[in-house]
């Protein structure tokens, strides 16, 4: 027994050490942090400057361009669902939140909301499919604002009466675009920071919300879940800390095995994290401004990956998990197995 308890973890210590980033050759210095993996080949991801890009050939080439009047922008979430369409979400007060649309590729892009409440400032958007989507902002008189569509062209306000109200000082954080995330075909999930750090869950696309407490820090303007993300309809991870306080690892990492209902805290970051994503139903990846850090048992143990500065990270399966951050940085994972 000794022997065979010895070799697994000779095996599991040569995987983490082959376990790698391959950073990509991209023609941009704009800090990303959206990201949308759509299969293996088509990968498109988003930041400052107007910025977007776009690979159709599993990152051998990027396109990289901006959209037309939209160089002081900063997109903070892309949601695409092909090579052709995709969406485009810039943060901001005022008017500077705005959601734009390509259906050719990103050679030109239509702009579908732009935002006149002088106190809402938005933070992400995420979509059931590719006409039906939901975007939200910070609170505004108390309430988290809701935008729906329901043809992937327009935009509306959805009723937020049912939705438990914000706390004085909640907000969200426009980290990586996985503040706010859709599951299945009819759940969404909304995570929070500031005074409270907090997960609002609807499974009805946003008409009835309910809301549960984490473990998570919180009290400061820099703390709270800066990511969500589901592995199946009951077990999920929320990430976070204080990113203001990068290496401090308390209290950064929690799961729930109750479809959101309770959050338990965990250990092994190793730091702030602003991105998770479930790479198989064992395999979690976390990125944050300080390094990455795998699991490879569900979260139970992890190992650090690198010390690089990330933003966000996404995964459709271990041969398309990508990851993008600070000074135009785009990488692949490598699983090494």
């Amino acid at each position: 027994m000794k022997v065979v308890f010895l070799l697994l973890n000779i095996f599991l210590l040569a995987v983490v050490a082959s376990a790698q980033w391959q950073k990509q050759s991209v023609d941009t210095k704009a800090s990303l942090r959206g990201l949308s993996v759509v299969n293996e080949k088509i990968i498109w991801a988003s930041g400052a400057q107007g910025t977007f890009l776009k690979t159709i050939d599993g990152g051998k080439n990027w396109t990289v361009g901006k959209v037309p009047d939209a160089e002081k922008l900063d997109f903070r979430d892309v949601e695409a669902f092909n090579a052709e369409e995709a969406y485009l979400l810039s943060i901001g007060e005022g008017e500077n939140s705005r959601i734009y649309k390509t259906s050719d590729g990103g050679a030109t892009w239509k702009l579908q909301f732009k935002n006149t409440n002088k106190r809402a400032f938005f933070d992400a958007f995420a979509f059931w499919d590719k006409t039906h989507g939901i975007a939200m902002s910070d609170p505004v008189e108390g309430k988290y604002l809701l935008l729906k569509t329901e043809d992937g062209e327009t935009w509306k306000v959805l009723d937020s009466k049912q939705m438990p109200n914000a706390k004085e000082g909640e907000a969200a954080f426009a980290a990586s675009g996985t503040c706010l995330i859709t599951n299945g075909k009819m759940d969404v999930f909304l995570v929070s920071g500031g005074n409270e750090a907090r997960v609002f869950r609807s499974n009805n696309r946003g008409l009835n919300w309910f809301v549960a407490d984490t473990p998570m820090p919180k009290g400061t303007a820099g703390s709270g879940i800066f990511s969500i993300a589901m592995r199946d309809k009951k077990r999920g991870v929320i990430v976070g800390g204080n990113y203001e306080k990068p290496n401090e690892i308390t209290n950064n990492l929690a799961f729930t095995n109750d479809a959101g209902k309770t959050w338990s805290s965990a250990k092994g970051l190793n730091g702030y994290r602003s991105g998770v994503a479930f790479v198989d139903k064992k395999t979690l990846i976390a990125v944050g401004s300080n390094g990455s850090d795998i699991s490879f048992d569900g979260g139970k143990t992890w190992k650090n990956l690198d010390k690089g500065n990330y933003n966000a990270v996404q995964s459709k399966g271990k041969n398309a998990t990508w990851a993008v951050g600070a000074n135009g940085l785009v990488a692949k994972f490598s699983s090494g197995k």
